[in-house]
């Protein structure tokens, strides 16, 4: 007779081990952040339809200090998502699962890739946070 398997939030929050279920998870925040945004964009052209005053009240967040802060959270959903999708990809159609070298490899190669666009681009990027605050 089997155990019956535990389906409780507390088992599907347990780290199960292993920079690939890191990698998952914050794909999976990502996401989610991404489709939060695109909420939120799509509000902010809906509101063009109520003239361009309530479209200017709402532009004032993008422009304010946290606003250009989550501009660069923005920059590391979109760009980590985009990179561990490639990774994805590469890894489900050009390599065999049993290859863990590989894998590590993947995510390495990801890993530079990430931060040779994100590190340049989130400087310029806070440099324009830091004009925002003076």
């Amino acid at each position: 007779m089997s155990q019956p398997t535990n389906l409780g939030l507390r088992s599907w929050l347990t780290y199960r081990g292993g920079s690939g279920y890191v990698l998952w998870a914050l794909h999976r925040v990502t996401g989610v952040g991404l489709v939060l945004f695109l909420a939120l964009h799509i509000v902010d052209i809906f509101l063009l339809a109520f003239g361009p005053e309530a479209f200017e009240h709402l532009l004032v967040l993008y422009t304010s200090p946290p606003g250009r802060l989550m501009e660069i959270f923005l920059l590391f959903g979109v760009l980590f998502h985009a990179v561990n999708g490639l990774r994805i990809i590469v890894q489900d159609f050009f390599t065999k699962s049993w290859e863990r070298r590989l894998h590590d490899r993947l995510m390495a190669v990801q890993f530079v890739v990430f931060l040779l666009i994100f590190l340049p681009a989130a400087w310029i990027m806070f440099g324009s946070f830091l004009e925002s605050l003076s």
